[in-house]
């Protein structure tokens, strides 16, 4: 936690001489124990990501996370202004479905590193209105921007746009399907927490009970999460899954669940399990068959809700009934500061996919 570092009144950390803005409810984290973790920053992990594409969370190695958190570390406690390493390039952020907190973060990513954006804020003003096939639109945009960010609400839509399109695309969410960037900075958020979670060798004191509340198999950011999590096999001891429905997980996800060696089960009593939970991670909507749904009232976290005293509770916003505002002001609410780690987060990676990590190796080794 940030302790006297924070201004309660504004919400400020001032580090280094620089101040910058963090959550103004829940816990702080400070970023610096995790940068200092394990030998610092694997720069050469991230030199592996210089123009690919970023499509789904099964696609990274634990290094290759921890890398990337770390190098989110830096640039949220550096003041990377006058390095500017996105100077020259654009980025096209393509979103054909709603987004507030996606897109802004990746477009203040872009912009605080002094790239360019060209944005698609709305896929109806696009060609797609005139029935305009993605492919399509993929040859147009190599031309336009040296890397895509797209959220589609059809989860084919990265299948079909990687058709013709060879920039790097960054998937920002793709139906019921996958969204990695909020897997990466969900699991920053839970390494700045407790950064021993990164070790191969986790205490047994420091490992954890994750619990998983929703349907990760057609709930894409809970899927992302929960593929990201079987990479910490040492650093968790069971992963709890709390559903109304038998077979939650979901084909693909199953299959990746079999070869791991994290015990995992599934309840659909959630006040059962709940005072056993050291993090409780939640979503409220889920893609089933041809709409999207909202979680059962069972399933609701309040003031009421019997939580271990140090639990923290996960949740990638937007969210509705089913966490109570009233639990904002607690030591569980880690999704604000779990959404304030966004912007470093694609910073780090927009700056590895881009090819520009020299920068942040310049500014670890001037530090």
């Amino acid at each position: 936690m940030v302790g006297n570092l924070l201004d309660p009144r504004t919400s400020i950390v001032r580090r280094h001489g620089m101040s910058f803005r963090t959550n103004s409810k829940g816990l702080k984290l400070d970023p610096q124990e995790l940068l200092k973790a394990f030998g610092g920053l694997d720069v050469h992990q991230l030199e592996k990501l210089a123009d690919q594409s970023v499509v789904d969370a099964a696609q990274f190695n634990r290094d290759m996370v921890v890398a990337i958190a770390q190098a989110a570390a830096l640039l949220e406690t550096t003041d990377f202004s006058f390095r500017k390493p996105l100077d020259g390039k654009i980025v096209v952020t393509a979103f054909f479905e709603a987004s507030t907190r996606t897109r802004l973060s990746f477009e203040s990513a872009v912009l605080r590193l002094d790239g360019k954006i060209l944005s698609v804020p709305d896929g109806q003003v696009t060609g797609v209105k005139k029935g305009e096939s993605l492919s399509d639109i993929g040859e147009m945009l190599n031309t336009y921007g040296d890397a895509v960010v797209m959220r589609h609400p059809e989860t084919n839509s990265v299948d079909e746009i990687s058709q013709n399109l060879t920039a790097p695309l960054i998937n920002a969410g793709n139906g019921s399907g996958q969204h990695p960037t909020q897997a990466l900075l969900d699991w920053y958020a839970l390494l700045k927490w407790r950064p021993m979670l990164a070790s191969d060798t986790c205490p047994d004191k420091s490992r954890i009970h994750l619990g998983v509340v929703g349907t990760p198999g057609s709930m894409r950011a809970v899927n992302s999460f929960v593929q990201l999590a079987l990479l910490f096999d040492s650093a968790i001891k069971r992963i709890t899954v709390v559903s109304e429905m038998a077979d939650p997980l979901g084909a693909k996800l199953s299959d990746s669940t079999a070869d791991c060696d994290i015990e995992i089960e599934v309840t659909n009593d959630i006040k059962d399990v709940l005072p056993a939970l050291d993090v409780i991670y939640m979503n409220s909507i889920a893609f089933l068959g041809d709409d999207y749904k909202t979680l059962d009232s069972r399933y609701k976290l309040d003031m009421e809700s019997k939580l271990k005293p140090e639990a923290v509770i996960m949740h990638p916003l937007a969210r509705r009934n089913e966490l109570d505002s009233a639990l904002d002001n607690t030591v569980h609410n880690l999704y604000f500061a779990q959404a304030a780690g966004a912007v470093f987060v694609r910073q780090a990676l927009l700056t590895a996919v881009l090819a520009r990590t020299g920068a942040l190796a310049d500014a670890l080794t001037s530090r």
